[in-house]
C-alpha cells in the first residue's frame, strides 16, 4: 500500500516520497518472524483499519502522513470534512511528553485545521497528554 505525504499544496505533496506498507499485516508479521505487532508492523495494522474505516465514509477522507525537513513525522493524517486529525503510533506502554513532539509541531503548523491529535500506544490507559492530544491504547480503536 502507498501512503502519500500531506502538504498544503499539491506541488509539495508530489515532491515528497510516499511511504510504503504491506497490505497484509499478518503476513508481514509472519515473514518478519514477529509474534506481536510492534514498530512498523503496528503502524501497518493501524493503517489497514484506517483504510477500512475510510472506505465506509461519505465523503471519503484522505489518509496521508506528514514529515518535516527536520525529520519530525506524524504516522497518519486524516483529512476529512475540512479538518485534519494527526495520529501517531507508539509501541511503548506509557506515552510521555516526547512521544507527542511531532503531534504538537503539526498542531502548531496547522492550528486552524487541527481537529485534535491521537497517540495510539501499547499500554492500557487513556489520558490527555497535551491540549487536544489524546493518548489511548491502540487495541481500543483498531
Amino acid at each position: 500500500m502507498r501512503l502519500d505525504p500531506y502538504a498544503v499544496t499539491r506541488t509539495k505533496r508530489l515532491i515528497k516520497a510516499p511511504k510504503l506498507y504491506w497490505s497484509d499485516p499478518g503476513l508481514a508479521l509472519h515473514l518478519g518472524g514477529e509474534a506481536e505487532p510492534t514498530g512498523f508492523y503496528l503502524e501497518d495494522l493501524v493503517l489497514v483499519d484506517l483504510l477500512a474505516w475510510r472506505d465506509a465514509q461519505i465523503p471519503r477522507p484522505e489518509n496521508l502522513y506528514w514529515r518535516t525537513t527536520t525529520d519530525l513525522e506524524v504516522d497518519f493524517v486524516i483529512k476529512h470534512r475540512g479538518g485534519l486529525i494527526p495520529i501517531e503510533v507508539k509501541t511503548g506502554p506509557r506515552p510521555g511528553a516526547g512521544d507527542v513532539r511531532a503531534l504538537k509541531a503539526f498542531r502548531d503548523e496547522y492550528p486552524d485545521l487541527f481537529g485534535g491529535g491521537l497517540l495510539l500506544h501499547a499500554g492500557g490507559e487513556t489520558q490527555w497528554l497535551s491540549d487536544k492530544i489524546l493518548a489511548t491504547p491502540w487495541h481500543r480503536v483498531v
